[in-house]
């Protein structure tokens, strides 16, 4: 007799149209269409391919804004500033404002050829709606970290480690207390897209991003803040890498490590590549260390003539250079922040935007690096930190324990083998899906002194 497991499921696969969210759910497809099911990709135009060689059918978006990542501002003029304030705005337009078209989308196409189950990236908002709407099994992949809310965290936006003392409670505590008031320009067209639906308030926007039967988190329990109500449903596996192909070393590589000299990488990713923010800095700030730099420029043009001791290029992958290297610098992109500790090379991060001040301090919590508190450092300051990396030993140490921990925790793999237990759950297993008819519980609202509050931190400076 045939077990329960081994029949095959339809999947869908959501990833919002950007490189650092398709990598990891393309590691996800394919993991699932390795176990043998059916794999539909919902994302945008300029990555359905990256989805298609794998073997997905592919649903596009249509009734959704698509954009381009790379000329975000065409299509969300509001979209991409500093502080709390612009990642609000980048949130409500981007990810809200496309959501009501991903329902439209995955409701016409499930209609034709129904799913089994909804597997999101953590910020493709319709998809949550979706499976509410449908009641279809739900897993969230955190492709950032985790955003949720806890008992002992600041809110997440704020970028704050968790405080030290009764102070430092004392703080956390008002800072939760007045969370609402943070969250409610984008609980405001959540709800406006909800009642679109028929659906009711649901959870506060903070809460409802993530499945309430399972959360994939990427990362590790020691990249993370430490909370004692991290729900049962969550899940970290470590990095999400898809099977491609090696890419081949640059021949430049060869030599430049024959010199013998330390190496300190810098990058700044895919999406926020203005030189002048950490490139520059940084080879300015490390041009009379006794260090050999490799920059990558995203293609950007720098401006300006490196110094003798650096090397600028386009593109390397991370393998060729970064096991080799002493330091990362890096302005918080969490898929990289990922891959360099996964090859156990301490970093230095210059969060400016998004969700990377978050990340760079949650590095420096975790032991593993430094934290510059800005996205456009000092000459100065880049070269103080990699100096402070790089003559104490407990950062590499740190980062070497983290590596280990990525390792353990399985990767796709074991993304894929927790989906199934969802999608193809033991017989008689009671569903803890919420619905229509098990709403979620009642939010207390802010007080007037939690309003003033949350207003003072979100205008302060930097």
């Amino acid at each position: 007799m045939r077990h329960y497991r081994d029949r095959v499921a339809h999947i869908l696969v959501t990833a919002m149209p950007f490189a650092g969210h398709v990598r990891p759910m393309t590691a996800v497809a394919a993991a699932l269409l390795d176990r043998g099911h059916r794999v539909t990709a919902y994302t945008g135009a300029r990555y359905a391919e990256a989805f298609g060689r794998l073997g997905c059918a592919i649903l596009p978006w249509s009734a959704a804004q698509d954009f381009d990542e790379t000329r975000l501002s065409e299509t969300f003029p509001d979209a991409g500033g500093p502080g709390p304030l612009g990642l609000i705005a980048n949130v409500r337009d981007v990810f809200i404002g496309t959501a009501r078209g991903q329902v439209d989308d995955v409701c016409a196409a499930h209609a034709v050829t129904p799913f089994d189950a909804i597997v999101a990236d953590v910020l493709a908002v319709g998809a949550g709606l979706t499976a509410e709407l449908l009641d279809l099994p739900w897993a969230t992949i955190s492709v950032v970290p985790l955003s949720m809310p806890s008992r002992d965290l600041p809110p997440s936006a704020l970028a704050l480690a968790p405080g030290r003392g009764r102070f430092g409670e004392a703080r956390d505590a008002l800072l939760r207390r007045a969370a609402p008031t943070m969250t409610a320009p984008l609980d405001r067209p959540h709800r406006a897209v909800r009642a679109s639906l028929g659906l009711g308030p649901g959870r506060r926007f903070d809460s409802t991003l993530y499945s309430p039967t399972l959360v994939i988190a990427t990362g590790a329990p020691s990249i993370e803040f430490p909370r004692t109500d991290l729900p049962a449903s969550v899940h970290f596996v470590g990095r999400l890498v898809p099977p491609t192909a090696a890419r081949p070393t640059p021949s430049w590589v060869a030599p430049l490590l024959e010199q013998g000299s330390p190496l300190v990488f810098v990058t700044q990713g895919t999406l926020t590549t203005d030189p002048t923010d950490l490139l520059v800095p940084a080879i300015v700030g490390l041009a009379d260390e006794p260090v050999r730099v490799v920059g990558t420029t995203a293609g950007r043009d720098v401006g300006t003539e490196p110094p003798p001791n650096a090397r600028l290029v386009d593109f390397v992958p991370f393998a060729a250079i970064v096991p080799s290297c002493e330091v990362g610098v890096t302005n918080g992109g969490w898929g990289g922040v990922l891959e360099m500790l996964s090859m156990g090379v301490p970093l230095v991060v210059a969060g400016g935007t998004l969700d990377k001040p978050q990340i760079a301090a949650q590095v420096a919590y975790s032991g593993a690096g430094v934290d510059l508190r800005t996205g456009r450092p000092k000459p100065a300051q880049v070269r103080d930190a990699v100096r402070k990396v790089r003559t104490d030993p407990r950062f590499k140490q740190r980062a070497l324990e983290i590596a280990a921990e990525l390792e353990r925790l399985g990767g796709a793999r074991h993304a894929a083998e927790l989906i199934e237990r969802l999608v193809l759950p033991a017989p008689h297993a009671e569903s803890t899906r919420w619905t229509r008819d098990r709403p979620p519980p009642e939010e207390v609202p802010p007080s007037e002194e939690d309003v003033i509050v949350a207003r003072r931190v979100l205008v302060r400076p930097g």
